[in-house]
């Protein structure tokens, strides 16, 4: 197993295999990771295990062309021979007439994605909080699937221009499916963290098992044009598309929902409803992502959508240089600010409604507008006088994220979640929409 390296460690092997290289230009990415895991199935735990992995990427550069190996061995014949790989490859290499030099000197905050606790998870712990999560379900006489995983990292990354980067992190992950013995009923739960001790799988199965026993008997109701009550995680695999399609060079060539006929984009235009904030901070408490990107661009606290407006979009260095603009790299997380409402709150405020758990297998149906098509999972419900009155089939929509956003009726509490589709992590709230397009039944549970 490889341990973790210090910010020394990592910047004494970094310079050494810079040594070795003889290109114009070298840049070297290193990360390790330490990952602990439990899988279940039907009640039972079906595998466990630990996997340490070391990966060292060289970049090599003569002038426009470039050349890129990979190795996981750290001796000194391999780190010389990853070198020599990486400027051979370079030198066979076409030029890239959008190659562009490798940063200088950056200045980073210090992140904050390293919690200990996690880092000294056990497996005891491992097992104990699989064991609480089966338990819920077995108590209730249903039947669940699971995966617990955490990890433990570091990322450096250093060039012959002088850059140096180091970060470390934890994060731990917890999904579980629990259906009834019958199989008519479906519950879910997701959560993600950097720091362990805010995990509870106990509660996180409760609610996917209560979903469960109550989604049995589903009825079916004709697809249309409802009212629905995306939890956050069925909010996290809509918005992220938007967050998607935010690059600069998509826009001005025309290539997304943000583009304008004669190479304009809507950068400075209202988008959606003025109530929804949109941003990235690396520094979020609840949170935290890596204050550098891959290509060594310090990541900052940016506002993407404030009060509906489009404030900012991705630049790549390339696109940035093309542009005359600053350089703005992809997240690491997305915040949406939310109300004060709960998610009971939000079902008491409803008339007639839908609850909609989760959504998965989403699609692009049209790129310009955004148009997703995907179905609902694990507890589709239907709400009368602000109740849930009975679960309902789950049904296949259609509706592009900008609409959403555009008939939002009301945010509540933001939370942390995760994405079913990317498994990327997110701060964000459930939505009340109206107006949401669902266009036919699926039978699947």
């Amino acid at each position: 197993m490889m341990p973790i390296l210090t910010k020394d460690e990592a910047k004494a092997l970094l310079k050494k295999i810079l040594s070795y290289s003889k290109a114009d230009e070298c840049e070297v990415n290193l990360t390790g990771t330490d990952n602990g895991n439990v899988r279940y199935a039907r009640n039972a735990v079906s595998t466990s295990g630990r996997i340490s992995q070391t990966q060292i990427v060289v970049s090599s550069a003569y002038g426009k062309k470039s050349g890129v190996a990979t190795i996981n061995e750290l001796d000194d014949a391999s780190l010389k021979k990853v070198v020599r790989r990486s400027e051979e490859l370079a030198q066979l290499a076409p030029e890239n007439p959008e190659y562009v030099p490798f940063l200088g000197p950056q200045q980073y905050k210090e992140s904050q994605t390293f919690v200990p606790a996690t880092a000294q998870i056990t497996p005891k712990q491992r097992t104990d909080m699989v064991a609480q999560s089966l338990q819920v379900a077995k108590d209730a006489k249903a039947v669940a699937a699971g995966f617990l995983e955490d990890s433990t990292g570091f990322s450096a990354m250093m060039n012959s221009k002088g850059l140096f980067a180091y970060n470390t992190f934890t994060n731990v992950a917890f999904n579980v499916t629990v259906r009834t013995e019958d199989g008519r009923g479906s519950g879910y739960a997701t959560r993600g963290y950097n720091d362990v001790t805010k995990l509870d799988t106990k509660k996180a199965t409760q609610i996917a098992t209560e979903k469960a026993v109550k989604s049995a008997d589903a009825k079916a109701i004709e697809p249309g044009k409802y009212t629905v009550i995306l939890e956050p995680a069925a909010v996290a695999v809509l918005l992220e598309r938007i967050l998607f399609g935010m690059d600069a060079r998509q826009a001005d060539e025309g290539r997304s929902y943000l583009s304008k006929a004669g190479g304009q984009t809507r950068l400075g235009e209202k988008l959606v409803d003025e109530r929804v904030n949109i941003y990235s901070d690396p520094q979020h408490p609840e949170l935290p992502t890596s204050t550098w990107s891959g290509d060594g661009l310090p990541q900052e606290k940016i506002s993407w959508i404030e009060k509906g407006v489009v404030k900012n979009l991705i630049y790549s260095r390339y696109w940035a240089e093309q542009k005359g603009a600053k350089a703005v790299p992809f997240p690491g997380g997305i915040i949406m600010q939310g109300g004060t409402k709960s998610l009971e709150d939000l079902i008491k405020g409803t008339k007639k409604g839908i609850l909609v758990t989760r959504l998965w297998y989403i699609r692009d149906v049209d790129p310009q507008s955004l148009l997703l098509t995907g179905l609902t999972r694990d507890g589709t419900f239907y709400i009368e006088n602000g109740k849930i009155k009975h679960p309902i089939k789950n049904l296949r929509f259609n509706e592009s994220p900008v609409i959403m956003l555009n008939n939002l009726e009301e945010l509540g509490k933001a939370e942390r979640t995760v994405s079913v589709e990317s498994e990327l992590n997110y701060v964000l709230p459930p939505l009340k929409i109206r107006d949401f397009t669902f266009t036919s039944l699926s039978d699947a549970v």
